[in-house]
């Protein structure tokens, strides 16, 4: 997908930026401190993130959103500010797999930095209103060449999550549902400021390889023995250490 089509399908922010006037500063003020916040780009001087708050395009996704889907070819990476998004892949019969969910101050999209047009191999989707900045191939690869740390930076964070795809695929090969589902939940409740895990039931499926019906059945399990607390669409653990026992079985 080109980064004009995106922009004209999603839209820019009003103007002024809802966001922005909650802060009380402008729309560039506010891009440079999310740009800040973003953890490749710490080694960045002021004056490079001021550039790329002019550089690139700040554009609002509601939940439920499409960002991107797998097979389109796309020449831009995609920096999270605030909301979550999941990065899906599905097989050709339907089923889902949720391979990553993304909290703020991430990226995703990471195709775009292998610098070829090849094909995202799974779809973006935003689970939380979002808030993206979109950063064009020709900006990251100026980026990187004269900043070489950031490059460095992308490297630490896409070997991060090698390793965890490759503790995923090992679940799947060696552990039973309860076990998966005992470990999702763990590292779900890890990202959230308050521990709550926001997820439904088939969400919870489609991270672990399930049918909901088997994820609505081992949750109750967890829930008699005391585990876990159940909500409308939330899941507040009560006995971490009973979980992580289960998560090694």
């Amino acid at each position: 997908m080109r980064i004009g089509a995106l922009l004209s399908a999603w839209g820019r922010p009003r103007s002024p930026d809802p966001v922005a006037a909650l802060f009380g500063t402008s729309v560039e003020t506010l891009k440079v401190y999310y740009l800040s916040s973003i953890d490749v780009f710490r080694d960045l001087p002021r004056s490079e993130v001021e550039r790329l708050a002019q550089t690139t395009r700040m554009i609002t996704c509601p939940r439920g959103r499409i960002i991107y889907r797998a097979g389109e070819s796309n020449e831009a990476l995609f920096l999270l500010k605030t909301g979550k998004v999941q990065i899906v892949r599905e097989s050709g019969d339907g089923k889902r797999l949720i391979s990553a969910v993304l909290g703020p101050h991430t990226f995703f999209g990471e195709m775009a930095l292998v610098g070829q047009r090849f094909p995202q191999d799974s779809t973006a989707e935003a689970i939380e209103d979002a808030l993206i900045c979109v950063l064009s191939r020709k900006d990251l690869e100026r980026l990187i060449l004269q900043h070489p740390k950031v490059g460095l930076r992308f490297l630490e964070q896409l070997s991060a999550r090698l390793l965890e795809t490759e503790a995923v695929v090992q679940d799947f090969a060696f552990k039973g549902v309860p076990a998966r589902l005992a470990g999702i939940l763990l590292r779900l409740a890890d990202t959230t400021a308050d521990g709550t895990i926001r997820a439904s039931h088939q969400e919870l499926a489609d991270m672990i390889g399930t049918y909901r019906e088997t994820a609505t059945l081992t949750l109750d399990e967890f829930r008699k023995r005391g585990m876990v607390e159940l909500g409308r669409r939330s899941i507040e653990l009560l006995d971490r250490r009973a979980l992580e026992q289960l998560a090694e079985t």
